[in-house]
């Protein structure tokens, strides 16, 4: 069996696999040459391998690698899919780990293959022997555009541990409260015609308009009415991301859709928004001819928050000498919340090179993301206990 190689290399390694996730079929790709290539290196290190394939997709595979027995340890998480990119906009061959002026270029370096290196470099000198707890280094698929690797541990009930770090790019500062995301679709079907008389057809664009009024105006009240100061955008979003509709000017317009973007705060729940917007759309409609459908383009991320005293969180804010922090972005915090973790959102990358040309991770955030995730381990599965943390 190889011996696991150095963290260079493994960075480097990472990121020279594709592993693309997308709504678009024609840019997917699968994750399972990255889950493989890391079980190769954890498996010498004494790391317990399981491989838990994706139900609705072959291509897509979870890694779940647990060094030690028992319950109740540290899951150190990150999914191992990119999003697209755009080869015009790299300086470099983005599936080439790129050294310059102190930064580490690459797709996936920042968001967030990179930490998963780091993971395993930080358990490189534990033993299943040492650990009173277990470590599990989980690797997820297809965080990028559905989250189903995450849904599938939810829906086969796993039980990982009871604190996790999830390694998305935070700056390595820890963050314990994040937005919520939901997608949705409205379309609306008229009536083609001759644009020479409004007779001759219904206009699904007329009917568009009114519907963009109306949520404007919803989003002013759900702005006015949900407010969270710890947040630097302290009220739900809604982003107006996409419109299409008609397909020449002398035409009628037949069908029309919109798709938004909506954040909801802690606390907001996404299947009354989902409601509320299918009942507000009917009613802005009023009596047009108009057909509607409202259409989630994929089930929703709810908000996140772990509770700021617990023992994860206390942990994070003493290592890293900073105050748990709120986020405007989602991730697969709910999903683990669900498994019965607490969870705090702590990677060395920063969110502004994510889904960027050119992304990068700082070279000097290396070593100190090493000594921190190790010293966590240490803590959490190999310490006697932690009770000091309830201090």
């Amino acid at each position: 069996m190889a011996a696991t190689p150095s963290l260079m290399h493994m960075i480097q390694d990472l990121i020279a696999i594709p592993s693309v996730s997308s709504v678009n079929p024609s840019l997917d790709q699968s994750n399972r040459p990255v889950v493989e290539r890391l079980a190769e290196w954890l498996e010498p290190l004494g790391f317990a391998i399981e491989f838990q394939q994706v139900p609705s997709d072959p291509g897509k595979v979870n890694l779940i690698a647990t060094l030690g027995r028992g319950e109740g340890g540290l899951v150190l998480a990150g999914h191992t899919d990119t999003v697209p990119f755009d080869d015009s906009g790299w300086s470099s061959d983005p599936f080439k780990l790129s050294r310059r002026d102190g930064r580490l270029y690459g797709l996936g370096t920042s968001d967030m293959k990179a930490f998963l290196a780091l993971a395993i470099e930080a358990a490189r000198d534990y033993r299943p022997e040492d650990m009173r707890r277990p470590l599990v280094i989980l690797a997820t698929a297809d965080e990028e555009s559905g989250m189903t690797g995450a849904k599938a541990l939810v829906d086969a009930e796993k039980r990982l541990g009871r604190h996790a770090v999830i390694g998305e790019p935070t700056g390595m500062k820890p963050v314990n409260v994040h937005k919520g995301v939901m997608m949705e679709s409205i379309r609306i079907r008229g009536r083609s015609g001759h644009s020479s008389d409004p007779s001759f057809g219904a206009s699904a664009l007329e009917g568009m308009v009114r519907v963009l009024n109306d949520i404007i105006a919803w989003r002013q009240q759900l702005q006015s009415r949900h407010i969270d100061p710890r947040f630097s955008v302290p009220v739900p979003t809604m982003n107006l991301g996409h419109i299409h509709g008609g397909d020449n000017p002398n035409r009628i317009c037949a069908s029309c859709e919109l798709q938004i973007d909506i954040r909801p705060l802690p606390g907001m729940s996404i299947e009354e928004l989902r409601t509320t917007l299918g009942q507000r759309v009917v009613r802005a409609l009023g009596d047009l001819s108009l057909q509607i459908e409202v259409v989630p383009l994929f089930p929703g991320l709810p908000a996140m928050e772990t509770l700021a005293g617990a023992e994860i969180v206390r942990a994070t804010e003493a290592l890293t000498g900073s105050e748990a922090q709120a986020v405007p972005f989602g991730t697969e915090g709910p999903f683990f919340r669900d498994l019965g973790m607490d969870v705090v959102i702590m990677g060395p990358g920063d969110i502004d090179q994510a889904h960027q040309p050119d992304e990068f991770l700082l070279e000097d955030r290396l070593q100190p993301t090493v000594d921190r995730l190790r010293t966590l381990i240490r803590q959490f599965c190999v310490d006697e206990t932690v009770a000091s943390l309830r201090q």
